[in-house]
């Protein structure tokens, strides 16, 4: 196990600012970017707490912000970190590694991680990071999970660490807005629940 996120180890020299030009320039030309914000927010009572664990440039917290949620960002990448503020002033964005989440706030009533976060962590921490969110969403709130099958990361593995971390695994779909999932699905999203 190693403490260095695969997001920096499996990646190029200037990958970060190339994902922020990247997800700038899908914006600036009018790109849907809130397919996995809309979900969460139709499965989220309205102002609710939403944690955005890799939250990246910020493009979920930021229209989840606009719909009326507390927001609050986390990611490892401090470029990344920097554009969410740059580009999505209202929610919290904090520099931070998932594995050791340590926030100073009241339990999250939902938290997202979008963008294939979990296959970019470091290697041997992902059971590390489910509990590190299981910790910071109250109990009966939501973890949704959303990452490719193809990638690091196999699907049992990642069920695995999900009854390891003491959560339920409620519901499974192949896209954000919840195609259903098959055996041939290369993505997976799915929705955890805290125990009460």
């Amino acid at each position: 196990m190693t403490d260095i996120p695969r997001w920096f180890t499996s990646t190029k020299d200037g990958h970060s600012q190339w994902y922020v030009d990247r997800f700038r320039q899908l914006a600036a030309d009018g790109a849907d970017l809130g397919g996995e914000a809309r979900l969460i927010d139709a499965v989220t009572a309205p102002g609710s707490r939403v944690l955005d664990a890799g939250c990246g440039p910020g493009r979920v917290g930021a229209v989840l912000h606009e719909r009326g949620h507390t927001v609050v960002g986390v990611d490892a990448d401090p470029v990344l970190i920097e554009a969410a503020e740059q580009d999505h002033p209202g929610p919290r964005w904090v520099v931070g590694d998932l594995s050791r989440l340590d926030l100073d706030e009241e339990p999250f009533d939902i938290a997202v991680v979008a963008g294939n976060v979990m296959v970019f962590v470091a290697p041997g921490t992902e059971r590390l990071v489910l509990e590190s969110l299981r910790r910071h969403v109250r109990p009966g709130g939501r973890i949704v999970v959303g990452f490719a099958t193809d990638r690091e990361l196999a699907l049992e593995d990642f069920d695995a660490d999900v009854g390891a971390a003491g959560l339920v695994l409620e519901q499974r779909f192949a896209t954000w807005d919840l195609v259903p999932f098959s055996a041939d699905a290369d993505f997976a999203v799915t929705f955890l629940r805290v125990p009460q």
